[in-house]
């Protein structure tokens, strides 16, 4: 009477298909799984930096939307003193919006993907929208580089 659990070869040399994994068979598993991490991780490491750029030009492009509501309804956008709070609570200094949703444009104010505040400028019936970028400060390079709403649009095709 053979023992079924056993790990020792069956009378014809074959293992018993109910012995464990040996310990070759998951050192060979192991070596698999850190060559593909290898391969797989450095490029999923600069990722989480893209995904910030996007979000920004994302929320940009909602805000501006949000402006053009602001422009169509009253005539012109905020002014740069007004700033881009007047999307969300109506302004207190003129020009007065004419007219004003009960719930605002924008029900709260985003942020950019970093903390900051985006930067908005009026000016001879236009705005500008930017993103500091990561080191919340004007220029940079790579993730610090600001991201001006204009290079949003033209990546989109707008």
């Amino acid at each position: 009477m053979s023992d079924l659990t056993s790990d020792a070869p069956d009378r014809a040399g074959k293992r018993n298909p109910a012995a464990g994994v040996t310990l070759i068979e998951m050192m060979v598993v192991l070596v698999m799984i850190s060559v593909v991490a290898a391969l797989i991780v450095p490029n999923v490491i600069g990722r989480p930096d893209e995904a910030r750029v996007s979000v920004a030009a994302t929320d940009m492009r909602s805000i501006a939307g949000a402006l053009q509501l602001y422009r169509l309804d009253n005539g012109s956008y905020p002014t740069t003193a007004q700033g881009l709070s007047a999307l969300a609570i109506r302004p207190i200094t003129p020009p007065l919006p004419r007219t004003w949703p009960a719930d605002g444009y924008l029900s709260v104010l985003p942020l950019d993907p970093w903390g900051t505040p985006y930067v908005y400028r009026a000016e001879d019936g236009r705005f500008d929208l930017v993103s500091l970028g990561a080191d919340a400060a004007v220029g940079g390079e790579g993730v610090n580089a600001d991201i001006p709403l204009r290079e949003t649009r033209a990546q989109a095709g707008l």
